[in-house]
């Protein structure tokens, strides 16, 4: 099946070559290919001009469909240029489902060599092909600015740039997500117990893991900052009895949430508000809890987010932080290109090393975390499950594009917690009273 939509004429056989007095003699898509890359290509490439490389029994085929693909792939070297042109539907990908494209990505991840050719070579490229071949398109209409011109909205993540970059990727469409993240509306890793649970025991097990660790009881007060849809604050009232308070930036998720909770008949203990995590009420709260909003913050404004949430808990109140991270400290703390284009605009990442030690500095305890790595990649794989099985609806609903951006992120997700690219840690802990005065028991007084 195609990634691309069969009304642009998506094919598994090669073009027609041009016609006599086109560009023959010119720099072919195959000879562009050949420059960049090393040995035997993994899947079979097609370009617009006829020109074909690679197995015919590949199993994969790549269809560079117009001039305007080539361009984003030559203007753009990497995954933005590559991104533009899939999302765009000039460049074609056959032999997966647009849904979950993670097989395709798994074999030009493991086989595709690519090299920079030498300037003389690539001169005569380029000079073959035209040189408008430099003049990069315009972008996609899903892709974000890019960080110099978000300026326009505010230094790195000031109130407003953070609104709008959340807003960019939460407010697609509630009816689009119910599709893919099913009827928990959870968007962030889940805990299977095995891999044949289903994606909605996994959630289920995912909250009671948080509740465990942060020992709710009824009568307890919950704030849950990031809280989405408000699937841990609509758990933690209707499984444990918990006054549950949680805020988001985004509208759409608050106005869904707030409905939800009135359909569940929690009213009486939960609650979703539009807001900033710095806007949170500033009253003491029992247990604080954030999962999945870390990556947003920016690793600079650790100290001050950990403050905020130190500042809103009680002492010897719990805290729960749930959040993606790098394999390590070294690595950058940006995302690649594509991510931050198409899917978080300014998320950063720091190594768990980083997210624990700033939580020890801004004087709360660690007492346990735990690496859930490999459930965020079963998690992914049942996202883009539902992407495939719900595909038409999707697309009716946010359109080709921006359902192939999906698509294209969740399976390139998968496979960066698959290969430890990316990690997901869970860390816990307190507030502790004068003198180190704490509750906290002996040992875990919840199931790992």
């Amino acid at each position: 099946m195609s990634l691309t939509d069969r009304e642009q004429g998506a094919s598994s056989s090669p073009a027609t070559p041009p016609p006599a007095g086109g560009r023959r003699g010119r720099t072919s898509v195959a000879d562009v290919v050949r420059a960049l890359t090393v040995g035997d290509l993994p899947v079979r490439i097609v370009g617009y001009d006829g020109s074909v490389l690679g197995p015919a029994d590949s199993g994969i085929t790549l269809s560079i469909r117009s001039e305007r693909g080539l361009t984003y792939l030559l203007t753009a070297p990497g995954d933005l240029g590559m991104a533009r042109a899939y999302v765009s539907g000039d460049l074609g990908l056959e032999g997966v489902h647009p849904g979950d494209p993670y097989e395709a990505l798994r074999v030009l991840k493991d086989e595709l060599r690519v090299r920079v050719p030498p300037l003389t070579e690539g001169l005569a490229l380029v000079r073959g092909l035209g040189w408008e071949r430099l003049l990069p398109p315009p972008p996609p209409p899903q892709e974000a600015q890019p960080r110099w011109r978000r300026v326009m909205n505010g230094l790195r993540h000031s109130r407003l740039r953070d609104s709008t970059a959340i807003s960019h990727h939460y407010d697609v469409s509630n009816a689009f997500y119910e599709k893919v993240l099913g009827p928990s509306m959870t968007y962030t890793c889940a805990v299977f117990r095995s891999p044949d649970d289903s994606l909605e025991q996994a959630q289920a097990a995912k909250y009671d893991l948080i509740a465990g660790k942060l020992a709710l009881k009824p009568g307890m007060r919950l704030l849950d900052v990031g809280c989405g849809w408000g699937g841990m604050v609509r758990h933690a009232a209707r499984e444990y009895g918990v006054k549950a308070l949680g805020v988001t930036l985004s509208r759409e998720q608050a106005r869904w949430a707030q409905a939800a909770i009135e359909r569940e008949g929690l009213t009486e203990l939960a609650e979703v508000r539009h807001l900033d995590y710095r806007d949170a009420p500033r009253e003491q709260f029992d247990v604080v809890s954030s999962i999945g909003l870390t990556e947003h913050i920016g690793v600079r404004n650790y100290p001050a987010y950990f403050r905020a949430l130190r500042d809103r808990l009680r002492p010897d109140g719990r805290l729960l932080n749930h959040c993606i991270t790098r394999a390590d400290n070294r690595a950058p703390h940006r995302s690649g290109a594509f991510i931050d284009r198409y899917v978080f605009p300014d998320g950063e990442l720091a190594g768990p090393g980083r997210l624990i030690g700033e939580i020890h500095d801004v004087g709360l305890e660690v007492h346990h975390e735990e690496n859930l790595r490999q459930h965020y990649a079963l998690t992914l794989a049942a996202w883009c499950g539902n992407l495939v099985e719900n595909w038409d609806f999707c697309v009716s609903e946010v359109g080709h594009g921006t359902a192939r951006v999906w698509g294209l992120y969740m399976a390139g997700s998968r496979l960066a917690f698959e290969t430890n690219g990316i990690q997901l840690h869970q860390v816990l802990a307190t507030r502790n009273g004068p003198d180190g005065q704490t509750s906290y028991p002996l040992r875990p007084d919840w199931t790992p």
